[in-house]
């Protein structure tokens, strides 16, 4: 057996903390180490060339390379190593950069620890075994999760590679949360002359299937082979017969009276309802929450909608279905919540009127909006109106995060205001303003200038809203009060309430503030932990609209290439099952995550689907036969390498 052992110095990031020589001079004098090497770069191109030079000249059959996080170029030292012959698996990385060098900064120290883990990984290395990739098929489809902006772009940049996709919204319509706003920063253009058209071309697209008022409700599968269910609830309206005249919801004996969520619910709408004039698809649907029929069995002495509907598009009798789709990737573009500042008493948000969220102005905002675009308060025009800035954001002892939007969405609506109340005295409550985005600091400046008064004030300082009258009174730590006409709250973006869920659903992680979480945030920031799901959009973290769409583009690629290639490779780490010694406990079903493990009711085993399982070795560890073990994790290579640690570090202290 020969071994090659090539330490990197990584500029000075390694280097500047453990004497890199001195571990390239111990690795020499380990047992079946033929070569030892220092490189400034190992993973640049020439110490990669040197890696494939040595391979031939040294006729090595195993490699170890100490440098960076594995996670950061295990790949690239395994292409290397396939490209020159030797199996990609008998390849060993050690981490002498984030383990050691970042972590320690007495340099003695840390060289002994580096040494440590080199011999580790030489003894480790001796016990590897080649490994098999498998290649599966992929079915020509994606699966869109979200018909936002987000799910949109994806579901459009998929279809227009001639790929099928199917699109789950589970409102009636496509638009998201884009499609309740006003106007887009920085340039203001009208929010819906955007969104319409790509809602409009989705809908005609040959290639995208929409499924609106659906939810997926189950995932199975493996990247190129999902299988998905998809619950597609019932309208109690005939869509090929429904044309949108609104005739129904006009009779409707509800109207008027059912509050609507689209407008933040500061309107009602009927039980019948589109959830805004632009909809896609044009169609009719009626709220089962509210509608007298479906609650109670009767409306009335007769059913007026029924009555009013010329083309008999409505239908009572409709059930909910369950669609299962098979596809070869899916793009999860789920979109945010608002944060709801109820929970904060301070802001008085729920006690008065006068006292509303960032979104419910975008509503009164808009001309399709509650009061046709007129900012009107108890239906008088405001003429004080103050800001408050980081609303359920960069809170210590609630969402540390910063929400991104928030600054920039208060200073367009702080113009808008100017706009349309020409003589309005307007105040900002900020704390730090992050215009970082194209045009948003030249916007920022540009409403200043607009006579718009900002008011700096800290993360922690006192503030708080008293219902006063007619009007409201702002009391900010610092600052003389403010009897306000109006308070807009700059609420921050959260993660949707069924977030847990559906990331069970799925088989994908959250990150600790709730958000889905990406595979590496600097590599892989598109890819989830499981192969084949990927993220776009707000699901991920708070980003404005241009940010989402780029994202959403990206999300789209990396789900065609697999659809393109025809066929993905599979990791071959895996889980391994000795049917002689498994008992059938099927405790290791309960604790992997990722569906992996099927109980054999006919041979009394486990089995393991090597496609689906990821290695991660919570089985292998909880097993009380012993019967699972890990492919490139066995306890041969793992009591090994714990042996040259131990054996070294003996050698050295002697």
């Amino acid at each position: 057996m020969n071994i090659g052992v090539y330490v990197c110095e990584c500029g000075i990031n390694i280097a500047a903390t453990v004497d890199v020589g001195k571990v390239v001079e111990e690795a020499k004098s380990l047992p079946n180490v033929v070569i030892s090497r220092l490189n400034k770069y190992t993973c640049s191109d020439p110490g990669q060339e040197s890696i494939k030079k040595d391979i031939i000249d040294f006729n090595l059959d195993r490699v170890v390379v100490a440098s960076c996080s594995p996670r950061m170029h295990e790949s690239t030292f395994r292409s290397v190593v396939e490209e020159t012959g030797v199996n990609p698996y008998c390849f060993e990385m050690v981490n002498i950069r984030e383990h050691v060098s970042w972590v320690h900064s007495n340099k003695e120290k840390a060289t002994l620890k580096a040494i440590d883990l080199v011999a580790g990984a030489v003894a480790r290395a001796a016990f590897l075994e080649p490994l098999e990739r498998k290649e599966v098929d992929v079915i020509p489809k994606t699966l869109v999760v979200g018909g936002g902006i987000a799910g949109i772009q994806s579901a459009l940049e998929i279809a227009n590679n001639g790929f099928q996709v199917y699109l789950v919204e589970s409102s009636p319509s496509l638009g998201g949360r884009m499609a309740q706003l006003d106007k887009t920063f920085p340039t203001l253009d009208c929010s819906a002359c955007i969104l319409t058209p790509k809602m409009v071309d989705v809908a005609r697209h040959p290639k995208i299937e929409l499924l609106t008022y659906s939810e997926v409700e189950e995932v199975g599968g493996y990247i190129g082979n999902f299988n998905v269910k998809v619950k597609k609830k019932p309208r109690y309206v005939d869509i090929e017969k429904c044309v949108g005249c609104g005739l129904c919801a006009e009779a409707c004996r509800l109207k008027g009276k059912v509050l609507n969520e689209f407008d933040e619910n500061l309107s009602k709408r009927s039980a019948i309802y589109v959830p805004f004039p632009q909809a896609v698809p044009l169609k009719y649907t009626i709220d089962p929450e509210r509608c007298n029929m479906l609650k109670f069995g009767k409306c009335g002495s007769e059913l007026l909608c029924v009555a009013a509907c010329e083309r008999d598009a409505i239908d009572f009798n409709q059930e909910e279905e369950i669609i299962e789709l098979d596809v070869g990737t899916i793009v999860v573009a789920t979109g945010f919540d608002s944060f709801d500042p109820s929970t904060e008493k301070k802001y008085g948000y729920g006690e008065s009127p006068n006292v509303i969220t960032g979104m419910e102005f975008e509503r009164i905002a808009n001309a399709a909006g509650p009061t046709e675009g007129h900012l009107e308060i108890n239906g008088k025009e405001p003429k004080k109106i103050v800001f408050i800035q980081c609303v359920g954001s960069r809170d210590k002892d609630g969402n540390e995060y910063c929400s991104r939007v928030c600054c920039m969405y208060t200073a367009k609506q702080a113009h808008m205001v100017r706009d349309k109340i020409p003589d309005s005295e307007i105040f900002v409550y900020y704390t730090d303003i992050r215009a970082f985005g194209k045009g948003f600091e030249e916007f920022y400046n540009r409403v200043q200038n607009e006579n718009v008064i900002y008011l700096r004030r800290e993360l922690n300082d006192f503030i708080q809203i008293v219902h006063n009258g007619s009007a409201v009174m702002v009391k900010a730590e610092g600052h003389p009060d403010i009897a306000a006409d109006l308070v807009v709250l700059a609420t921050g973006l959260v993660p949707r309430a069924d977030s847990k869920d559906f990331a069970k659903t799925l088989n994908i992680s959250q990150s600790a503030d709730g958000f889905f979480l990406e595979a590496h945030p600097k590599l892989r920031p598109l890819d989830t932990f499981t192969d084949g799901i990927f993220i776009a959009g707000c699901c991920q973290s708070p980003k404005d609209i241009p940010d989402a769409v780029a994202q959403a583009s990206g999300a789209a690629v990396k789900a065609t290439i697999p659809l393109a290639q025809g066929k993905v490779v599979i990791e071959a780490i895996s889980a391994v099952i000795n049917e002689d010694l498994c008992s059938g406990c099927r405790i290791c079903e309960k604790l992997c995550a990722f569906s992996a493990l099927e109980f054999d009711s006919e041979n009394k085993i486990m089995k393991v689907n090597d496609v689906v399982c990821k290695g991660c070795g919570s089985c292998a560890a909880a097993c009380p036969t012993g019967a699972i073990s890990m492919n490139h994790f066995s306890n041969k290579q793992v009591i090994a390498q714990i042996g040259g640690i131990l054996e070294k570090r003996r050698s050295l202290i002697v």
